[in-house]
């Protein structure tokens, strides 16, 4: 009996041995999940940051464009006193048909790539004569082969532009695509303001064409 209480003794030590070994485990791994999430996350951040640097190097001809993805950028600017970002996917042209070959005429288009293109102004301001009130919106365009249609929505955050309603458009702006002489590789948003004014503008550039979105602030 003596024995057998002796060896009940001894299983339970090691069972809890066992149990503690086990729990000490399972905190290292997930100290160690941890970890590795936070570098990945670190890593994403860089990939961002270089694939925004990489973009910015292919358009000024400096390495030839090989990545088959859509660099993240985000432009900014300051018209008048309300400073203007801009939040976009930037695909390359990488040889293909880009109109009406890869973005098709007269379709709505997120004017990028995956999520739509998201304008924020800090200020209200004042577009094609419509007041445009401060905050964040998705910014679309229906491409034409002699009109664009240049669209602010409420909602930035869609994809693609499967959820997107018209009748959620702040405004609509017809222009005439400007012709370029050469190619701008990866498509690029810049924010122009006129020296000394209250106005500027918001432009798209892209294969051998440019936008322009006129904005002004009271």
């Amino acid at each position: 009996m003596k024995y057998y209480s002796l060896l009940f003794i001894a299983f339970f030590i090691i069972l809890l041995s066992c149990n503690s070994g086990s729990s000490e485990l399972s905190n290292t791994t997930a100290t160690e999940e941890t970890k590795d999430a936070a570098a990945l996350s670190n890593l994403e951040k860089e990939h961002q940051l270089d694939m925004a640097a990489y973009a910015d190097s292919v358009n000024a001809g400096l390495v030839e464009d090989t990545f088959k993805g859509s660099a993240r950028r985000e432009s900014k600017g300051k018209i008048g006193d309300a400073e203007v970002i801009i939040n976009y996917g930037s695909p390359g042209v990488r040889g293909r048909v880009i109109w009406n070959g890869l973005v098709s005429y007269d379709q709505i288009w997120v004017s990028g790539s995956h999520w739509a293109t998201a304008i924020s102004f800090s200020d209200a301001v004042t577009i094609a004569d419509q007041h445009v009130p401060a905050g964040m919106y998705g910014f679309f365009t229906i491409p034409g082969r002699e009109k664009w249609t240049l669209v602010l929505n409420e909602v930035y955050d869609q994809h693609l532009a499967d959820d997107y309603e018209q009748s959620r458009d702040i405004l609509r702006f017809e222009t005439d695509p400007i012709a370029l002489e050469d190619t701008v590789q990866r498509l690029t948003y810049e924010v122009v303001s006129s020296e000394g004014q209250n106005s500027g503008i918001i432009a798209m550039s892209w294969d051998k064409i440019r936008l322009e979105l006129p904005v002004s602030v009271d």
